[in-house]
């Protein structure tokens, strides 16, 4: 089984195109007023609609710092500060903000997962 995130927008084509520059997606399916995307394994949609849902936190997790530091780099002035460890969650992470107000962070864990 497998899932999709969807979001109300009234932004479409600027979110998409955040998160196709800053985040590597791509895009998964087109259909007519709501995009998929895809990074990884992760499926994400934004529909053309009248009002905007910005709660909660998009995450993208990767492998290792590297790909966090990466991720960062390429936000440029789009981060909110530098990646940070969190000892509380053991996780190293940065945010950014969607072109709608959303939270996207960006995180690695720093110790492996059960099962990885």
């Amino acid at each position: 089984m497998s899932g999709i995130v969807f979001f109300a927008t009234e932004n479409e084509d600027r979110v998409v195109e955040f998160y196709r520059e800053y985040a590597d997606a791509e895009v998964w399916l087109d259909q007519d007023g709501c995009t998929i995307l895809s990074q990884g394994a992760f499926k994400f949609g934004f529909c053309e609609r009248d009002r905007t849902e910005d709660c909660g936190i998009i995450t993208f997790y990767f492998g290792d710092r590297a790909a966090v530091d990466a991720a960062h780099e390429r936000l440029g002035d789009r981060a909110r500060g530098p990646p940070t460890e969190n000892e509380q969650y053991d996780i190293y992470q940065c945010f950014a903000e969607d072109p709608d107000g959303r939270t996207v962070e960006f995180q690695t864990f720093l110790h492996p997962l059960p099962g990885e």
